[in-house]
């Protein structure tokens, strides 16, 4: 073989040997998640609500939810025990454990199957506190508890920005998220919300500092904060005509926008507002982007700002809800889940454009959603 051969040769294995050490097989994928989940028939009245590690299904009466079958859509390559499929007793919570397509990862999620309407009546008792896959305390979770089938039984209606905050709060304690459960209510517990700093994480993603809220619906985690909130859930009940409360609430100093410019001239105020709106086949729920003003909404509760004010004491709220000019509220529509209802606290108004004053804080108590008779 001449020289020129054997250097050919030389280069081809070179080449070969290099070719195929970048050529390495895929990494498995490492996420162990519930993306969504189905049901056979029409008994789903709402997309399943998934947050963190639990989902909520809203079933119609007809359902069986003592012999029920979930079929689940999961991250690529991750399984679920029990498989999809199998047929369980729903009248109280199931756990099923979803494995990464790598093996290294699990997460158990707890299913929950809600075929009684919501409560009308909202004391902030019962939360509990959420927990990563690595069993660390996140934040307070708020819940209802109804009464079904004789057997108490949650009801997860309420969802917060907590789950957006934790992108920047690894150092923080529950207690130091935006939404918490205090023990300082009128009766019992009471809900606690109070305007913090993202700090130098928000800052850069313009999120400078985030309002503490509350409100009945879902939370998708995105960073777009004005679309991850999902106002309502559907509502069978009467006809609703007012939503009261007490409250106390003490705004914060320095008034800042989304660039951290400080306004002297504005002071903060807090939020507290009910919205019932019509849903159809492109609109499953409102967010932060339309929530007062899409063409869906039917009737509107919202504290005037002439209402509002600093107080240390319980202050009673009593806050109509108006059908809005042109719409009506049709009892056959009611009957059958075709309208969302969703009530929104918030420690600072304007907290959905990032703007407001650290430290505000607003505790709710006694709250009620009042019907027609």
């Amino acid at each position: 073989m001449n020289a020129t051969k054997i250097l050919l040769s030389a280069v081809i294995a070179t080449s070969y040997l290099f070719l195929t050490s970048c050529i390495q097989p895929e990494a498995l994928n490492t996420e162990a998640d519930i993306e969504s989940c189905l049901i056979e028939g029409d008994v789903l009245i709402s997309p399943p609500k998934i947050e963190n590690n639990r989902v909520t299904l809203m079933l119609s009466p007809k359902a069986d939810i003592t012999r029920l079958a979930l079929d689940f859509v999961l991250t690529p390559g991750a399984t679920i025990q029990p498989a999809s499929g199998t047929v369980l007793d729903y009248r109280q919570p199931q756990t099923f454990v979803v494995t990464s397509e790598d093996g290294q990862w699990n997460k158990a999620y707890t299913i929950t199957c809600m075929v009684d309407k919501m409560g009308t009546t909202f004391g902030f008792e019962h939360y509990r506190t959420a927990v990563d896959k690595n069993g660390m305390e996140l934040y307070h979770e708020f819940y209802e508890v109804a009464i079904e089938n004789e057997k108490q039984v949650e009801q997860n209606i309420w969802a917060s920005g907590n789950t957006g905050f934790k992108i920047v709060a690894s150092d923080k304690t529950p207690e130091d998220y935006p939404t918490v459960s205090s023990p300082d209510g009128m009766v019992g517990r009471c809900l606690k919300l109070e305007t913090r700093t993202t700090g130098k994480v928000g800052e850069v993603l313009k999120m400078p500092l985030a309002a503490g809220n509350l409100f009945i619906g879902s939370y998708s985690g995105s960073l777009n904060a004005l679309k991850a909130t999902h106002f309502g859930i559907p509502f069978s009940g009467a006809v609703p005509i007012a939503l009261c409360g007490y409250y106390k609430y003490k705004a914060g100093a320095v008034y800042t926008d989304k660039q951290l410019v400080e306004h002297p001239d504005k002071k903060d105020n807090f939020d507290i507002y009910c919205v019932m709106y019509e849903t159809d086949d492109k609109v499953t729920y409102l967010d932060g982007s339309n929530v007062k003003e899409s063409p869906n909404l039917v009737a509107m509760a919202q504290m005037p700002e002439a209402a509002k004010k600093e107080t240390d004491e319980w202050t009673y709220f009593y806050l109509p809800i108006e059908v809005l000019p042109g719409k009506t509220i049709d009892p056959v529509k009611l009957a059958n889940n075709k309208y969302n209802l969703s009530i929104v606290f918030s420690s600072s108004k304007d907290g959905a454009t990032f703007s407001g004053a650290v430290g505000s804080t607003l505790y709710v108590d006694q709250v009620e959603l009042l019907e027609e008779e």
